[in-house]
């Protein structure tokens, strides 16, 4: 019977110890990035204990996690992805998370056939011709003719003025579709632009080709990404000139 007694308390210490090295929490430290890049605001949740942090401008996150808790790390742009804590992960000094980008386009807005009336529809002309701005079609008027008209545009200029002409207004359509996508605080606040400085900077960042091209094919997630790197940039400018 003592012996029987003797057995059942080393069982239980040996389930004590057991247990207790299971449930032991750790803070560990992480970082998270997409394409290389840090992200800030991403939603990390701790299945287990439904403990949540998200992410600092620089991607890192802290959380108190143990052996075999199951991580959900999310965001809007971003691919979610879960993780379970491992022995080594409690070891490291930073645990490194690799996310992917989602890949988001803008829905087209579908208009009723019927009242869709444009010139393809009417046949005036073919379908997929390549349509002109205005100042495209200015410079197509200037150099189409050839001949001594195009020669005499040449002399006096008028084809690198409708160039600059071009630009311009690539510039214009640029910032158009810049301007909604971000309120002043998220410049401000995320992105450390002085406020004085927000138009100034949307010109710097229509100037990179990358982020024209995002903003042409409406590419959500690529735009949101370029613009930190871009915002960095335009900071140490600043900076320096000052």
């Amino acid at each position: 019977m003592k012996l029987n007694k003797i057995l059942l308390l080393i069982l239980f210490f040996i389930v004590t110890i057991t247990f207790g090295q299971t449930s032991v929490k750790k803070e560990i430290r992480g970082k998270i990035s997409a394409d290389t890049i840090g992200v800030e605001g991403i939603n990390i949740v701790n299945l287990y204990t439904e403990n949540a942090t998200v992410t600092d401008k620089n991607g890192s996150f802290l959380l108190f996690v143990k052996e075999g808790d199951v991580l959900v790390f999310s965001a809007v742009n971003l691919v979610t992805l879960h993780k379970r804590i491992s022995k080594q992960d409690l070891v490291q000094d930073i645990i490194k998370i690799q996310m992917t980008p989602k890949s988001i386009e803008l829905k087209e807005v579908v208009v009723n056939e019927n009242s869709q009336i444009t010139a393809e529809n009417l046949g005036i002309i073919p379908y997929g011709q390549k349509k002109y701005t205005p100042a495209e079609r200015k410079l197509y008027t200037a150099t189409s003719g050839g001949g001594i008209d195009g020669l005499l545009n040449t002399i006096s200029g008028r084809k690198a003025m409708l160039k600059k002409e071009i630009v311009v207004e690539n510039k214009e359509q640029s910032l158009n579709r810049l301007a909604p996508l971000f309120q002043d605080k998220y410049y401000t606040e995320t992105l450390k632009i002085a406020a004085d400085y927000i138009k100034d900077f949307q010109y710097y960042c229509v100037d990179d080709d990358n982020f024209t091209a995002a903003l042409k094919y409406r590419n959500k997630t690529l735009i949101a990404f370029l613009i930190v790197g871009l915002s960095e940039k335009y900071n140490k400018i600043i900076t320096n000139e000052k």
